[in-house]
């Protein structure tokens, strides 16, 4: 009794996992995430929502209310195993901050409620391939970050006792230099706003801020690209390898049970052969010759 209890609810939720995940509820989501979006954008709008923001609410409340029953049926179906799936802990979570009360100590958490934007990431699985490629890319972004630090702090110090002294606003200390490094980095009015005034006091500045803009903005910024770009390649070639795997798997447990079926078969068609050798007299019957015709008829379909 428990078993066959058991084993029903195993059924049930399979096929309401499959009923959540097939395309009409899938992209029923993601269009109502876009719309969620828009009334977002229109609640910002004093006019609008003078005049519509009754609507606007109810809309809003209305989306959450669908973004809650969603999670809650992925829930029942997935179990626990829910909760294992980063992408489905950050839908949980998404949903979660909007169900917090907007007023009293939490009224600045309202704000947050656009997070549910970010849902679109985990329902479009181009989207989520390029988050799990930035994901993957962290390890390889530290270290760049690391050697840019390093750069930024050797320039910095060498910044602040060259120009220091004429220039405190931008190289005064540490940190301003750091600052003015940045801005030098990101080629914002480096040349005019920056390094032409510093180089009519100090004529040979340029053999400082020339290397450093060749050095962090091309060279250590475009590693930076390109340690991205790998890693989202190679994220998309395990995501291939994954499916290949999964597709190798069912093959082979088809293939096993074919095999299996076919030894059924051809056991059946020996015992029955034993059978008529031991008993010669109903060898020529006609349900016999039907029977093993049948059986090697179907064992050569198989």
């Amino acid at each position: 009794m428990t078993v066959s209890t058991t084993a029903k609810s195993t059924a049930s939720r399979h096929r309401l996992a499959t009923w959540i995940e097939q395309p009409l509820i899938q992209n029923s989501i993601i269009f109502l995430i876009v719309v969620n979006a828009v009334v977002m954008g229109l609640e910002t709008d004093s006019a609008v929502m003078v005049q519509w923001g009754t609507l606007l609410t109810t809309i809003d409340v209305a989306i959450l209310v669908v973004f809650v029953v969603e999670i809650t049926l992925r829930i029942v179906a997935h179990g626990w195993h829910f909760f294992r799936d980063p992408w489905s802990v950050f839908d949980f979570v998404v949903v979660a901050i909007a169900l917090i009360p907007g007023s009293g100590p939490f009224a600045v958490l309202r704000a947050l409620r656009v997070l549910r934007v970010l849902r679109l990431l985990t329902m479009v699985p181009s989207m989520r391939r390029v988050v799990g490629g930035l994901l993957d890319a962290i390890p390889g972004l530290v270290s760049v970050i690391a050697i840019i630090g390093i750069i930024f702090y050797v320039a910095s110090v060498i910044a602040t006792q060259l120009f220091g002294e004429r220039f405190p606003d931008w190289f005064g200390h540490l940190g301003e230099s750091a600052y003015t490094l940045f801005q030098i980095m990101t080629l914002e009015s480096w040349s005019m706003g920056i390094v032409r005034p510093v180089m009519e006091v100090y004529p040979h500045a340029w053999l400082f801020f020339v290397p450093f803009i060749l050095i962090a903005t091309f060279t250590m910024l475009n590693l930076f690209i390109a340690i991205i770009v790998n890693a989202m390649q190679v994220h998309s070639a395990a995501q291939q390898e994954k499916t290949v795997n999964a597709v190798e798997a069912v093959t082979r447990e088809v293939d096993q049970h074919v095999q299996e079926h076919l030894a059924r078969i051809e056991a059946e068609l020996l015992a029955l052969r034993e059978r008529l050798a031991r008993n010669p007299d109903i060898e020529g019957s006609d349900d016999s010759r039907e029977v093993i015709a049948s059986k090697e008829s179907h064992r050569s379909g198989g």
